[in-house]
């Protein structure tokens, strides 16, 4: 009886959540480890299922690093790394394309079906819903643009073709490739083409589920973990250092996306048991929720 009333209570603390965020889009970027891990992906599946059934509008945006990076060995391609960013020739780039906007981006939308939800893929077999140009980073020697290859960002966002899913009760899952106006694909990163569809469809959530708790102080430190942060604070993190390697590009589209009208990004170890539960349905949250500085 115990156990049952404390299950109930449960419930009873998740109802407010439910009911305030009823209706309202959450973008998932999923990425990292835990792309790799069958079992935790199947809780952060069934935890998007869940999301669904209670009147959130989910929608997913995905890498697939880890696979592209085995595929790409297998074709003897050595992956390189520019600023957090995957260098991309056109090889790399047919591989990209066969691996994320396929392989992983059908299993996806099949694991959630298996889960007794609705998924739609939108790769470029099925539609496209990201338009895009070549990315070029800025020299930080003042010099010419680092060229990324095969690299692009997202320009626009077919926003209707994902609301229109949405509003049928179906979980749209977008892999994080882009094409331009003369259909040329690039490779872009995840967590700025999940930045780009939460700004797009006017988000109140936007979620990074990664291999990392979150946000920290020392970056070799769990423990070290920051709950919550602001814009202003974020950005001094960075340039003191504490935020460096990947995280800043995570970091840096998360505060641009603030300022797009997205209300609040978090970022949260997919690896944890029910993650999006426990982040969104309850008081405490277990990682980084990051917010404008009032």
């Amino acid at each position: 009886m115990h156990e049952a009333i404390a299950k109930a209570d449960t419930l009873i603390e998740a109802l407010g959540w439910i009911r305030k965020f009823r209706n309202r889009v959450t973008v998932i970027k999923l990425g990292g480890s835990v792309m790799e891990d069958s079992e935790a992906l199947g809780h952060i599946l069934l935890d998007i299922v869940f999301m669904e059934t209670v009147g959130m509008r989910p929608v997913v945006v995905h890498g697939g690093g880890a696979a592209i990076s085995r595929a790409m060995a297998k074709a003897g391609i050595e992956a390189r790394f520019i600023q957090g960013r995957r260098y991309t020739d056109e090889k790399s780039l047919a591989i990209v394309e066969e691996v994320l906007a396929g392989e992983v981006n059908n299993a996806l939308a099949q694991r959630i079906e298996e889960c007794g939800g609705r998924a739609m893929n939108l790769n470029f077999e099925s539609t496209n819903v990201l338009n895009g140009e070549r990315l070029q980073l800025p020299n930080p020697d003042g010099g010419d643009p680092i060229d990324l290859g095969f690299v692009g960002r997202v320009t626009s966002v077919d926003k209707l073709v994902i609301e229109n899913l949405c509003y049928a009760g179906q979980v749209p899952v977008i892999p994080s490739m882009c094409e331009d106006d003369n259909g040329q694909k690039y490779n872009v990163n995840a967590d700025t083409a999940a930045t780009a569809v939460a700004q797009a469809l006017g988000a109140d959530k936007l979620v990074f589920l990664s291999d990392v708790n979150g946000v920290r102080l020392d970056k070799d430190d769990p423990e070290s973990l920051i709950h919550s942060l602001t814009d202003v604070k974020a950005k001094q993190l960075i340039q003191d250092g504490a935020i460096a390697a990947g995280m800043i590009p995570k970091v840096e589209a998360c505060l641009d996306t603030l300022e797009r009208g997205v209300k609040k990004i978090h970022i949260i170890d997919g690896r944890i048991r029910h993650s999006l539960l426990l982040e969104i349905y309850t008081s405490s949250g277990i990682g980084t929720e990051i917010t404008k500085e009032p």
